[in-house]
């Protein structure tokens, strides 16, 4: 897994372009697992402090159980023409109050969750051809072109 500040270390011009997707709304989809296996999706919030990327909660809110109780989410940026950004990983409940203070500001009591990252992707269209994105700690960015409905073709970077 990886911090925030490590993927973009490791694929520095790949994160700014997931953050600008992220950047350019306020609201997301994320995805959790509920108790009995299903999956839940939520709109999020993120931030952003020092090396991490955050996403908070009401108290005792559905997703915050989940997130508690199954760590693995996935978190998808608002869609729109310039790409679709995805990250997934498994978050860590912060709760150290001056922590929170420091991301969420003075705000009602929550939940903050901190990302740790096993993945970045990003579909684009390119022409005729959808291009997807794909990184995963540890290993430079892997770009699929898929041109014109044929077939899947993995471009080594």
């Amino acid at each position: 897994m990886a911090t925030w500040q490590e993927f973009s270390r490791q694929a520095p011009g790949f994160a700014e372009r997931v953050r600008a997707r992220f950047d350019a709304a306020a609201s997301h989809v994320l995805a959790t697992v509920r108790r009995d296996g299903s999956p839940r999706v939520s709109g999020s919030e993120v931030r952003y402090a020092g090396p991490h990327m955050y996403i908070g909660s009401m108290l005792d809110a559905r997703k915050a159980q989940d997130l508690r109780r199954d760590r693995r989410f996935a978190l998808h940026a608002f869609p729109s023409a310039e790409g679709d950004a995805k990250v997934a990983g498994a978050v860590v409940e912060v709760t150290d109050q001056s922590e929170v203070d420091v991301v969420q500001g003075d705000v009602q009591p929550c939940h903050l969750f901190r990302l740790d990252l096993t993945e970045a992707v990003m579909t684009e269209v390119e022409g005729n051809t959808l291009v997807i994105t794909v990184w995963h700690p540890g290993a430079p960015p892997v770009r699929y072109e898929r041109p014109d409905n044929g077939p899947v073709v993995r471009i080594e970077s």
